[in-house]
């Protein structure tokens, strides 16, 4: 079933209609114009000395709700022959208050941190003897599991080829979004039990795109960023497909919240992407309908210069008071984004 939203106004193509009137207008619907009740905080996250962002497309929430976990790529946009650490902790004023991983990635990709603690990470570049592979650390920086084999990439049991992001599903099973070299790879999304054992795989068949990022909702539902078909795909866990929504365009990153609520954003939108009629930015919308209610639009471009790489956040993340976060790989920082006051 393909949903297709309209201010509020769910329609189906293909199938019978669950509400309103489906018109060639609304399959072009793409919260463009939705209210945007965010400000921009740039520059609150404060790196340690001398050393300065790098690109990041990773950014997750501690269990307390208030500190931030971020995947950075070493002051540069790759951690090859660097001693930094690539995984940094900051609490909510911007501090950084603890940091790991010097050495042990190339280009960390997609950060999730589960509810136990553990921060778990992609490494999405094979070099050196390192990556193709997902790293399971202890909130303290001990590695605890590893996925895939170092340095070599593959589409099987035990390889990945550019692996995306990871997240931990209700049952403790492992999810990771393995193609993120596009059609030098095989896109699809692999299964492991939660001592890293080998399940299953979908989408190696060409019907996922690159899977960017995962998130589940409260359902139990798998939300699969295909971000190169310009969707999002939802999945039951054993992956049969349930839905297909088009109105969070482009994305990069998704993040679901407690309360369903959908924060997807798109870094990459732009007519030279085949995609000029979304304007890159964050939609925010329900998980449980697909309504679309909010839109923070690029604050560096609004879509109308020049895609010089990726210009706004690929990765995406919420904490307990509702701040956003967005990770960026081209202007290589850590935007907050927090409620305007009410007036």
């Amino acid at each position: 079933m393909l949903h297709i939203m309209q201010r509020g106004i769910v329609v189906a193509v293909g199938c019978v209609l669950l509400a309103g009137s489906f018109t060639p207008a609304m399959a072009q619907e793409t919260g463009n114009d939705l209210p945007n009740p965010y400000q921009t905080i740039t520059g609150w996250a404060k790196m340690p000395g001398a050393r300065h962002w790098g690109s990041t497309s990773a950014v997750d929430i501690d269990p307390d709700g208030v500190h931030i976990w971020v995947a950075e790529r070493c002051g540069q946009n790759a951690c090859e022959g660097s001693t930094l650490d690539t995984v940094l902790k900051f609490d909510a004023s911007g501090q950084l208050v603890k940091s790991f991983g010097a050495g042990k990635m190339n280009w960390p990709h997609g950060i999730y941190v589960h509810s136990d603690g553990n921060v778990w990470v992609t490494d999405a570049r094979g070099t050196e003897g390192k990556g193709h592979q997902v790293h399971k650390f202890s909130p303290d920086g001990d590695l605890l599991m590893s996925l895939g084999t170092a340095g070599e990439a593959g589409n099987d049991a035990t390889h990945f080829n550019q692996p995306s992001d990871v997240v931990v599903g209700p049952d403790g099973s492992i999810y990771v979004g393995d193609g993120h070299g596009g059609t030098r790879s095989r896109q699809r999304v692999v299964k492991y039990d939660a001592e890293g054992n080998f399940i299953k795989e979908w989408g190696g068949d060409g019907s996922i795109g690159v899977p960017h990022a995962l998130a589940f909702d409260s359902q139990g539902r798998l939300f699969v960023a295909d971000r190169s078909n310009n969707r999002i795909l939802i999945y039951d866990q054993e992956g049969t497909l349930l839905d297909t929504w088009l109105q969070f365009s482009r994305n990069s990153g998704i993040f679901i919240d407690a309360d369903d609520m959908l924060y997807a954003t798109d870094s990459e939108s732009s007519d030279r992407r085949g995609h000029g009629e979304y304007k890159r930015g964050i939609r925010i919308g329900s998980a449980r309908t697909g309504e679309l209610m909010y839109f923070i639009p690029d604050p560096a471009d609004a879509n109308n210069g020049p895609l010089a790489g990726t210009s706004f956040s690929e990765g995406v993340a919420v904490d307990a008071a509702g701040n956003i976060y967005g990770a960026e790989v081209g202007p290589r920082d850590l935007k907050k984004y927090v409620r305007r006051p009410e007036r």
